[in-house]
């Protein structure tokens, strides 16, 4: 006589992973591979199902329970199998609190009785987490489809259906990922294209102002006594190549580009030369400006111009959103270790919730319109970058629109009385008559910089393409070159890979200026030859004082 199945043992030793409820979902029997595939043990028998699988607490978008309740109801009310889609469903790890990821394949099936009543309910799943995060990544797909499809073969009829839906799950994962991927590559094509929109028109931007702020100089020259003209020239001029300046930083800013020259300095001096460069500025409308400074020095490791543009930007916003009248404190003070600098004003505020909203990029305090102050909102941006570079942190603050605003800096202090770390220090030489070249192909440009060198005592010539550059310096007859990059005919690099070749190449000292000044530029100019970079517009200033310097050895 055949052997009676013991069918507990058989339900014990099947493979897939099985779970037996009650209609109320009351867990009244569980096989080997259900505990071993949810790393629990058969204490969860006799509990309800939702008790024992919560949604992870941790993950606000959880969908597990609410997923497979709705199944679960589905089978009880019909009494027709359910078969769910992929479902994440994190379970307990044993840990107080711990969740894993998981992903699971279930079937829902009712278990009927002679009057066609659902007396029980079969939840039957496929642990696929692995194929899951294979798909994630992009690897192994043909490994974990073709495992997929070999496993279909071997299990029985209904396991062949569930392969099935896997396989086009599969497809569908494909599609999204070549979506995905599509997408990916348009973005990326988009931010490089914004990138160089962005540098192109500050390219472009910086020749018009780079020819004024000449203009303007050479007039300042011959107008020794000042005219009220002149400061309102500098004044805008100096509007506009902040603006520019923004355009490169809020993208160096994006692409982690900004670069720092650090030195001990004391922050004290750094407030008060940004707020004596922009005081005359409160004074139009009776704005008022209070600094308030603390008698012992306040030494950090930073970038002194960096530092003082992120003061600058802090003062400039407060002054585009305070009203006339209106009253604006800068406050630096040591706090435990660290520099603390604010800046406080009465105007427009914010809403509270906007904080950190302020510190994207294009983002401005108030909705563009006829009234809403000039700006690129940049300029918060770029100060967080600055103060993060050094190691530091900016906030903002406000109680609400109308109740003004305050925007804290904290930075790292050091040591005054530390030992500071040895810097090289530049031996300025005599002042020298030179023969230079000016290669410019903005006709106003180069004649505003050729009478102002010629007027420190230099030999000047002036051409406007690179072919022309060439030509002037068969001969070896000048000591610098100053060179624009972007000529319309033969661009700059090629003019200083041409002068480095000849003879008398590497005696002339080769210096690029154009309005592209990101480290990638000024990496080729390097290669091609030049022995320095200067971004437009170039101030008198720093023309002379690069001139004067000792010829690279």
């Amino acid at each position: 006589m055949p052997e009676t199945l013991d069918f507990r043992r058989l339900f014990d030793a099947t493979l897939s992973p099985l779970l037996v409820l009650t209609p109320d979902f009351t867990i009244v029997e569980v096989n080997r591979a259900y505990l071993t595939a949810t790393r629990t043990e058969r204490a969860i028998v006799g509990r309800p199902i939702f008790e024992v699988f919560p949604d992870n607490p941790d993950d606000p978008t959880a969908d597990g329970v609410a997923n497979l309740r709705r199944s679960l109801e589905t089978v009880v009310a019909t009494g027709r199998t359910d078969t769910m889609p992929l479902q994440r469903y994190d379970i307990p790890t044993g840990e107080a609190g711990g969740f894993d990821e998981k992903y699971w394949s279930p079937v829902n099936a009712p278990v009927l009785d002679a009057d066609g009543r659902v007396t029980h309910v079969i939840h039957r799943v496929e642990d696929v987490t692995e194929f899951v995060h294979a798909r994630r990544v992009g690897r192994e797909q043909r490994r974990v489809a073709a495992e997929a499809q070999m496993r279909a073969e071997g299990m029985e009829i209904d396991l062949f259906v569930r392969a099935r839906e896997i396989r086009e799950v599969n497809e569908q994962l494909r599609r999204v990922n070549a979506e995905l991927d599509a997408a990916g590559r348009r973005l990326r094509e988009e931010q490089q294209a914004k990138d160089r929109f962005i540098a192109t028109l500050s390219h472009e931007l910086r020749n018009p102002l780079a020819a004024a702020t000449a203009a303007t100089e050479l007039l300042a020259l011959d107008m020794p006594d000042g005219h009220p003209a002149l400061s309102v020239l500098e004044r805008q001029l100096g509007t506009l190549v902040r603006m520019s300046n923004d355009l490169l930083d809020g993208t160096r800013a994006l692409t982690g580009r900004l670069e720092l020259v650090r030195e001990r300095i004391d922050v004290r001096s750094v407030v008060e030369s940004a707020c004596a460069d922009i005081r005359g500025l409160f004074g139009h409308e009776s704005r008022q400006l209070d600094v308030g400074l603390p008698a012992a020095p306040v030494v950090v490791d930073g970038d002194r111009l960096r530092l003082a543009q992120v003061l600058t930007n802090l003062l400039s916003n407060a002054l585009k959103y305070t009203p006339p009248g209106g009253r604006t404190e800068v406050a630096l003070r040591a706090d435990d270790g660290r520099a603390r600098l604010t800046v406080r004003d009465d105007g427009i505020g914010f809403d509270p919730a906007q904080a950190e909203d302020l510190f994207g990029v294009f983002m401005r305090a108030a909705p563009a319109g006829p009234d809403t102050p000039e700006g690129l909102g940049l300029g918060l941006a770029v100060a967080r970058t600055v103060v993060e570079l050094h190691g530091g942190r900016i906030s903002a603050h406000s109680e609400g629109p109308g109740r003004g605003a305050a925007f804290t800096v904290l930075l790292p202090v050091v040591d005054p009385t530390a030992p500071e770390p040895p810097r090289p220090v530049a031996v300025r030489p005599a002042r020298r008559q030179l023969s230079i070249l000016i290669v410019e192909d903005n006709a106003d440009l180069a004649l505003t910089y050729r009478t102002l060198l010629q007027r420190q005592g230099h030999h000047v010539t002036a051409v406007h393409t690179g072919a022309d550059a060439l030509t002037a310096t068969e001969d070896g007859l000048f000591d610098v070159v100053l060179c624009d990059l972007g000529l319309p005919d033969v661009d700059g690099y090629t003019v200083a890979r041409t002068i480095r070749a000849r003879p008398h190449g590497e005696r002339v000292r080769l210096i690029a200026v154009s309005g592209f000044s990101r480290g990638t530029d000024r990496s080729r100019s390097r290669t091609a030859g030049f022995d320095a970079h200067l971004a437009k517009p170039l101030p008198l200033n720093d023309l002379v004082d690069l001139l004067e310097r000792p010829d690279p050895a």
